[in-house]
């Protein structure tokens, strides 16, 4: 595999205009930092891949900075680190959009493709994102994935949300594992997000966070193997 610019959805994600609150709040931006990215953020990675990524929202000064999920900022930092020793990224930092780090096996994308005030978005937005999230995971299905990690519980009831499934049946927990009802025998992952808040007062460290994979890349080699 190799990687893409995007998925079959991105221009829409890219044109969207939906959330008036989060338009007018880029613009805003934009005038502040002419140089940054400032639009809607776009998934990173392979077009097959075997786990798919879902964050909250694109960072101020990283991916909204960037144009690139967890890129420029701290909330990356961990991230890529364990991604590179797990062997799913080309090198362990993730510095720019055009850093020549690829992907491998694996895609990143956000339950919000702005970036939203405070980093807070609010239900609508993250219900009228929904629609973006639930083609990439239904893409991801199409073509063979079989892992999905949430990082936070926003993202974690988006996905539920996107594949249309209840969150009290699926409740969020560090650590957590949930074999989904979908062809192919698919599961949700849940982890702390890996924000400069976490990890900084060790909800989240990194061997926590290593565990997770550890269990992502054990499953995954098992649901491979012939």
């Amino acid at each position: 595999m190799t990687d893409v610019a995007s998925p079959a959805c991105d221009r829409a994600i890219l044109e969207c205009r939906q959330c008036p609150r989060l338009f007018n709040f880029l613009q805003l931006v934009k005038t502040q930092y002419p140089d940054y990215h400032a639009r809607p953020v776009v998934s990173f990675g392979v077009a097959e891949p075997k786990l798919l990524i879902v964050g909250l929202a694109p960072g101020m000064h990283g991916a909204n900075r960037t144009g690139r999920p967890f890129t420029g900022d701290y909330a990356g930092i961990l991230l890529y680190r364990t991604l590179h020793r797990f062997g799913f990224a080309t090198h362990d930092e993730s510095v720019s959009a055009d850093d020549g780090l690829r992907l491998i096996g694996c895609r990143i994308t956000n339950a919000v493709k702005c970036l939203p005030p405070e980093n807070k978005p609010v239900s609508q937005e993250i219900k009228q994102c929904n629609q973006y999230l639930s083609e990439e995971m239904n893409q991801f299905a199409r073509d063979g994935g079989c892992a999905i990690l949430a990082l936070g519980t926003v993202a974690h009831q988006a996905v539920l949300m996107g594949l249309q499934l209840k969150t009290k049946a699926y409740p969020f927990t560090h650590g957590g594992v949930h074999d989904l009802p979908i062809a192919g025998g698919m599961r949700l992952y849940d982890s702390y997000h890996c924000s400069r808040y976490n990890t900084q007062t060790k909800r989240l460290t990194a061997d926590m966070f290593v565990q997770v994979f550890a269990r992502i890349c054990t499953d995954i080699q098992a649901q491979t193997d012939p």
